[in-house]
């Protein structure tokens, strides 16, 4: 705690500097800004779970009030907790022939990741507001690790130069404000806090290093995300071309500077950046270290030296992969994420 109220401190004393200001902002290693990869874990950890719901909404825009009734194959099911799910999945698996579509019995709630609720009356009403959702390309709830709540944050506006503590007493309240958090807004979270693996236990953490390490390792024990131990990877990257999405890069978000890049991983472990028509030629291999996964980057030249390093593979789908190195002896890590073209 000692640490954020120097921090503030440093913040008002350089008030008149923004440049300084914000150069202490970024050196914090506890201070969370929107643009931190923490901010979208802790997100995806006290989301309203969407995505474990899948195999009878098809989407991870929003979840299912349960209990439910539905009609799947001219089967009638009632739907009353998770544990119903795997029914339908095996009713989904019993015939290739069927048309799998859930119809559902009107009308239903659904609840979006905000944990705001809507009531739906009829299924073109469903099959409107499904397809206004564009969540194909992101990851969703981190859900085999859990918050214990209360957990108190100590905030600084650098508008008003204001500090103040803000006490999250829910998931709700804690997905809400980190989601709304802006630019002008720099948290630090009051440790020690406590969270609860999957099997129940408390871990209690002490720093944002280690928030970051306990949300990204429950990852893998996690049914609704993709690990990395999946053989797929290979194919998936050397399908299509890709482009830097998010790059944080000591503390700060750099991913501006690797805009109008388009990589492409060949089959042979060759890899050719493109920019503005000069190519930058490079090679790539998923190498296993231990039960880890990563993704080495080599590179011609010095353009793309900060990402030219052997990056932790963390969680991927067929459009976008995400990765981490560990950037030194402070305990910092870098980010990097590629997406499809």
């Amino acid at each position: 705690m000692k640490n954020i109220y120097l921090l503030f401190f440093s913040l008002v004393v350089f008030s008149s500097c923004q440049v300084e200001e914000n150069s202490v902002v970024q050196n914090n290693s506890q201070s969370i800004a929107s643009s931190s990869p923490l901010k979208k874990l802790i997100s995806r950890v006290a989301q309203n779970p969407t995505n474990i719901d899948n195999v009878i909404d098809s989407t991870s825009c929003f979840s299912v009030q349960l209990p439910v009734s539905i009609t799947l194959n001219n089967q009638q099911l009632t739907i009353n907790s998770q544990d119903d799910f795997q029914q339908v999945q095996d009713i989904k698996d019993n015939d290739s022939n069927d048309d799998d579509i859930v119809y559902f019995s009107y009308p239903i709630s659904i609840k979006y990741k905000n944990y705001t609720t809507q009531v739906l009356n009829n299924q073109a009403q469903y099959y409107a507001l499904k397809d206004d959702c564009d969540d194909d390309d992101d990851f969703n709830e981190i859900n085999c690790i859990s918050f214990v709540f209360p957990i108190i944050l100590n905030v600084y506006n650098s508008n008003n130069q204001v500090v103040n503590t803000v006490t999250i007493n829910d998931d709700m309240n804690m997905y809400n404000y980190f989601e709304n958090l802006n630019s002008n807004t720099i948290v630090a979270v009051n440790y020690p806090i406590s969270m609860l693996n999957s099997n129940g236990n408390p871990i209690v953490i002490s720093s944002n290093n280690q928030l970051e390490s306990v949300i990204e390792d429950a990852i893998d024990d996690c049914d609704t995300n993709v690990g990395n131990n999946t053989p797929e990877i290979e194919s998936i990257l050397t399908s299509g071309n890709w482009y830097v999405s998010y790059f944080f890069y000591d503390n700060f978000d750099d991913t501006n500077s690797y805009n109008g890049y388009s990589f492409t991983f060949n089959t042979n472990g060759t890899l050719i950046a493109v920019k503005n028509g000069v190519t930058t030629n490079g090679t790539w291999q998923i190498e296993n270290d231990g039960s880890e996964k990563k993704l080495n980057l080599n590179f011609d030249g010095n353009a793309l030296n900060n990402i030219d390093e052997d990056w932790k593979i963390i969680e991927f789908t067929s459009s976008i992969i995400r990765t981490r190195h560990g950037s030194g002896g402070n305990g910092d890590n870098d980010y990097l994420t590629f997406t499809k073209n």
